[in-house]
């Protein structure tokens, strides 16, 4: 039973040493952050104990507007790449083929790195890109800059295009294997008592697999709200995303400025975790949902 158990732990014991370096550099992170927050900081000669950089910072109004901002462009995104992604795996569940050409086209976006993602959406989307310019091939318009300014809008269009770009697929291989798993007999059965395609997906795939669509969901949410590239290179100057306001502030060369970058952080870090206990509290509620439903 020891060399079972020894066995078990001998994968942790190898990666503990590098484990243990990453948890000390974040933890120190944290730990700075929370200090130069609350303005303890020796070296710029902040040593009192406040919490008055909060207070300016939820009382700023490009803080607020960039929270929301930040909060809108991350639904509107997931929520859309949700969609899409869960489709095209209902429709290729369906169609019982593999497409792997398809498959292989939707991998693609995760593994492009987010600054090359962002290059992509200018190229293809702004004023001066490819659809522009085609636009102006095809007679659509007169000049390139006809075309909607998607890119560096107050919307955050070109922003909510990028992530939901890198967004869907991720979605949809994590909810095509869930399918996957899915369609079998219960599916057959349910065609023979008369079930089509509209009945299949409400009444069993999606109550199904609604644990792994919320679980990505959270995942891309989260991501997307922290994420600072591509609201920084594609997002409107004019509200600021919160992560980019949180670095504009932080290399401000007035060192008083710092302390409210930290705390920008540290309301960034409190949504997180927020998001992780919800992610949690979301699942036991499911897991005890089914555990009534079986037991019944």
């Amino acid at each position: 039973m020891f060399g079972v158990k020894k066995t078990q732990l001998t994968p942790y014991i190898y990666l503990l040493p590098v484990i243990s370096i990453l948890l000390f550099v974040f933890t120190l992170g944290l730990v700075m952050s929370i200090f130069q927050s609350i303005g303890v900081h020796g070296d710029s000669g902040f040593e009192n104990l406040t919490v008055e950089y909060y207070r300016e910072v939820f009382r700023s109004g490009g803080f607020r507007s960039g929270l929301f901002f930040s909060l809108r462009v991350s639904l509107i995104s997931t929520g859309i790449a949700v969609i899409i992604g869960v489709g095209l795996a209902y429709l290729l569940v369906m169609q019982q083929r593999e497409w792997k050409i398809l498959q292989i086209l939707l991998k693609l976006p995760i593994i492009v790195p987010h600054l090359v993602a962002a290059f992509i959406i200018f190229t293809l989307f702004s004023q001066s890109g490819i659809l522009a310019r085609i636009g102006v091939l095809l007679g659509l318009m007169e000049h390139p800059r006809e075309f909607p300014g998607l890119i560096f809008d107050r919307q955050g269009v070109g922003v909510i295009l990028a992530y939901v770009w890198k967004g869907t697929p991720f979605i949809f291989l994590i909810v095509y294997q869930v399918l996957r798993s899915i369609h079998g007999e219960m599916v057959e059965a349910a065609r023979n008592l008369g079930a089509k395609g509209k009945d299949l997906f409400f009444e069993i795939f999606l109550p199904l697999s609604i644990p792994s669509v919320f679980s990505t969901f959270i995942i891309l949410f989260a991501f997307s709200f922290g994420s600072y590239e591509i609201p920084f290179l594609l997002g409107p100057t004019s509200p600021r995303a919160l992560p980019v306001l949180a670095y504009v502030e932080y290399i401000h060369p007035d060192w008083m400025n710092r302390p409210y970058a930290m705390a920008m952080n540290m309301v960034l870090a409190g949504i997180s975790v927020f998001l992780v206990w919800l992610y949690h509290w979301v699942f036991k509620k499911f897991r005890r949902h089914n555990w009534e439903g079986r037991s019944r």
